[in-house]
């Protein structure tokens, strides 16, 4: 996002996933700032990366106060601006995001993501943005002409076009882009954490994620290239008193939907963000689903970072070592 104030560069430099950079290099004509920030209802962190893919150069974490950032689509997100913008100097004391754009990463909540079937769609980004909004009109809870709109193309299972839609409202991402602007950073991206997340996963065979962070659990499958499913819910509590059945409540209509949609079943699951009690619901997830159940850090595509980002992902920050990979040829 070089600009919030600019349509056509929110539109292109938006949404960014870079598990299906494959199909069309489409993410090689995107900016990757080595440096990335997260803000997160619990926490913000900032890292910033070396040029050799898998380095981590710098990290720093904080918690936030409670309540100091409320993930929403629609309403207020950062109800304590001088609370986070206080923790946010001190992790930029600490890693320095330099007079360059950065990468930021938001709560999943704000971005609303759809995977859209099309007969055709215009190639042109000003011709294809009226027919997202008319299609998108029915299914978000706020105004479609005040957001941010980006997308990529894939192939369905059919052979048909899907269009892989994110879409968040603009006063939001500025609420975010506020938050750093006084402290000298500029976003030149902005996306969710999930989404940055994903190239962590498998590139072969089908794989459920299944990602907690504070309140907010994400479900995605993935095939292959394709992004298949995507679920952003609100559960009842964090890890530590979550049952794994409100877990599985939210789990299953998305890998009932996928078996259904694709035919197919699951290869694996990877979770990530349940801290000390990963294996509880590791072992609750593989009893239903009869398939290899692991941590998000177990992924073979962890393999190729250092040892200071694979310890990352244990620690909740698998955003931002997902974010390295987002850049990666």
């Amino acid at each position: 996002m070089s600009s919030p104030t600019s349509q056509s560069s929110i539109s292109n430099q938006f949404f960014q996933l870079g598990l299906v950079q494959r199909l069309e290099n489409w993410l090689e004509a995107m900016p990757h700032p080595p440096v990335v920030v997260e803000i997160a209802g619990p926490h913000v962190a900032v890292a910033r990366w070396a040029g050799k893919i898998g380095h981590l150069e710098g990290v720093a974490a904080e918690p936030l106060p409670a309540g100091a950032v409320m993930p929403s689509p629609v309403e207020t997100n950062v109800t304590q601006p001088d609370a986070v913008r206080a923790v946010l100097r001190r992790i930029f004391g600490r890693v320095e995001p330099g007079g360059a754009p950065i990468a930021l990463l938001i709560p999943d909540p704000v971005v609303r993501v759809f995977i859209l079937p099309f007969d055709t769609l215009p190639r042109r980004a000003s011709d294809s943005l009226p027919l997202l909004r008319w299609r998108l009109k029915k299914s978000v809870p706020f105004d479609v002409d005040d957001t941010v709109i980006s997308w990529m193309r894939q192939v369905g299972r059919d052979g048909g076009l899907e269009v892989v839609t994110a879409v968040a409202r603009q006063p939001i991402i500025r609420e975010y882009e506020a938050l750093i602007k006084p402290l000298g950073a500029r976003a030149g991206v902005v996306l969710s954490s999930t989404l940055a997340a994903l190239p962590l996963l498998e590139e072969r065979g089908s794989t459920l994620l299944v990602r907690l962070c504070g309140k907010n659990l994400s479900t995605v499958i993935v095939l292959g290239t394709n992004l298949c499913v995507y679920r952003s819910t609100e559960v009842r509590a964090d890890a530590a008193p979550l049952e794994p059945q409100a877990m599985l409540d939210e789990v299953f209509p998305a890998v009932a939907y996928y078996q259904d949609s694709w035919g197919s079943t699951l290869d694996r699951a990877r979770l990530a963000g349940f801290g000390a009690r990963e294996e509880t619901f590791r072992q609750a997830l593989s009893e239903e689903l009869r398939i290899p159940v692991g941590s998000l850090g177990d992924a073979e595509s962890v393999h190729s970072l250092d040892s200071a980002a694979k310890d990352l992902i244990p620690h909740g920050l698998d955003a931002l070592a997902g974010w390295m990979l987002n850049g990666r040829s």
